[in-house]
């Protein structure tokens, strides 16, 4: 709680040396949030490249719109629903994949702890499957610990479209998980 609380504190400073123009600031800031930038955007895109190219868009617009950040808070709030819409975007203009790239699937894995690594990369597959928003619904419940309500914020979307994309993803990879241990079963057994 302490730690947060530090990190709030340096973040409302650099946020205020940044707005003054001053450039250490701003570099210090997107030092800060590029491990957390990157990382949402990888596991949203799937790829290192696209993850690297959307970070440093993002932080382009962030420069912009330094004036409209109100707090450490909404910075982060921000950063991760730009994060999102960005990678929306981008996804929606991609043909569909079949498979997600093997230097995404790593970042999923720890959703699934104690399972066994065929159902991991399992679920990793699945969840690259998702249409774009869906995932971006999962993701941002399940691995940046968004209550449903601000995950309505971050992608503007109704209340009930967030709880339906949850419940809908999650019923679907369940069922899908489920079929591969069956599977799985089933083929000791013989």
């Amino acid at each position: 709680m302490e730690a947060d609380s530090l990190a709030l504190d340096a973040d409302e400073h650099l946020l205020a040396c940044a707005r003054t123009g001053q450039i250490s600031g701003f570099r210090e800031l997107v030092r800060c949030h590029q491990g957390a930038v990157y990382s949402l955007a990888l596991r949203l895109l799937g790829s290192r490249e696209d993850a690297q190219e959307l970070a440093q868009d993002v932080f382009v617009l962030l420069h912009r719109h330094l004036s409209g950040i109100t707090s450490p808070a909404h910075l982060r709030f921000w950063l991760r629903r730009v994060v999102c819409h960005r990678a929306i975007d981008r996804l929606r203009q991609r043909p569909k994949l079949a498979a997600m790239p093997l230097e995404a699937a790593a970042q999923l894995e720890a959703a699934v702890p104690d399972s066994d690594p065929l159902l991991q990369r399992r679920l990793r597959q699945l969840t690259a499957q998702l249409a774009p928003v869906p995932r971006a619904v999962l993701l941002l419940r399940y691995q940046e610990d968004f209550d449903p309500a601000e995950i309505a914020r971050a992608l503007e979307l109704p209340l009930n479209t967030v709880k339906s994309h949850l419940r809908r993803s999650l019923a679907l990879l369940r069922d899908q998980c489920d079929g591969l241990r069956r599977a799985e079963s089933g083929g000791k057994h013989r």
